[in-house]
């Protein structure tokens, strides 16, 4: 009995300190306003996209200063004045090689990397726990088939309704709440039209398209807010289904899924009971 009672008394504690404001120390996955670059990485995967676009930038600021410097050469050393008889030359075998060569050695060196980073975005052979997210028009709803099975709509926060420290068309009624340092497999689909999942703080863009279940994952490294959108032009509200996510330590993840069955058992109970209401009385 006491053991019930102490794991109501932590629930409702811990359902207090989600409903504040962002604590000091937690990463709050949001642009910032002059913001230049990627938002902070939050995830392995999103670091490594930040780093391999970091070695892209290197390579293309290379050929950008090489063609640069050819092109104000070639503007000097050939100008009308320094040749008033143009030179006739058509062909030149070994540059004609070079130009051919060199382009395909660079496209191979961004190739392996990229492969790479794409195999490793794909999935993961040892998930510990998933979350299912379905898209609707225009709002999501997600599952959590490993920890009782329970479900829940997340729906934007109109403007009016916004407290102290929620973001404007991000913050959702019901976030997502993620363990940090595990594994999660993300399951993504829809109901009725195609739409996206997208966390860039994770690194994470995935169709959500009816019919079918497409899959990715994701391993929070910091505790925090993050915030995404759907990315696919899903009709005239598509700009106002938000993603909102807080990632917690898996002690506070515990106490959040045994208060989510209750609350959100609850929830459902009593949407099916105004569904019966509503039907008995069209008839």
């Amino acid at each position: 009995m006491w053991n019930r009672i102490l794991i109501i008394i932590n629930t409702f504690l811990l359902f207090i300190s989600l409903a504040g404001n962002v604590n000091a120390e937690e990463v709050v996955g949001v642009s910032k306003p002059w913001q230049m670059g990627f938002r902070e990485a939050a995830s392995p995967v999103m670091e490594r996209i930040i780093s391999f676009h970091d070695f892209l930038m290197i390579i293309s600021v290379g050929i950008s200063v090489f063609v640069m410097a050819l092109l104000a050469y070639v503007m000097i050393r050939f100008r009308a004045s320094n040749n008033p008889v143009p030179s006739k030359r058509t062909h030149n075998t070994v540059i004609e090689v070079l130009w051919t060569v060199i382009p395909i050695i660079i496209l191979v060196i961004m190739a392996i990397p990229s492969f790479r980073l794409l195999y490793y975005m794909d999935r993961t052979s040892e998930a510990e726990m998933t979350l299912k997210a379905i898209g609707h028009q225009w709002y999501w709803s997600y599952e959590y088939p490993d920890h009782g099975n329970f479900t829940f709509d997340s729906v934007l926060i109109e403007e009016e309704d916004l407290k102290p420290g929620q973001e404007r068309l991000l913050s959702t009624d019901n976030e997502v709440v993620l363990p940090i340092n595990t594994n999660i497999r993300i399951l993504v689909t829809a109901d009725d039209v195609i739409h996206n999942w997208a966390l860039p703080s994770f690194g994470i863009k995935q169709d959500a398209v009816p019919g079918r279940l497409n899959e990715t994952w994701v391993n929070i490294t910091k505790p925090g807010v993050y915030y995404g959108m759907c990315s696919e032009l899903c009709g005239v509200r598509h700009a106002f289904m938000p993603i909102t996510v807080r990632a917690v330590s898996k002690e506070k993840f515990a106490i959040w899924v045994e208060g989510a069955k209750t609350q959100f058992a609850k929830e459902k109970i009593e949407n099916n009971s105004t569904k019966k209401i509503a039907k008995l009385e069209r008839k």
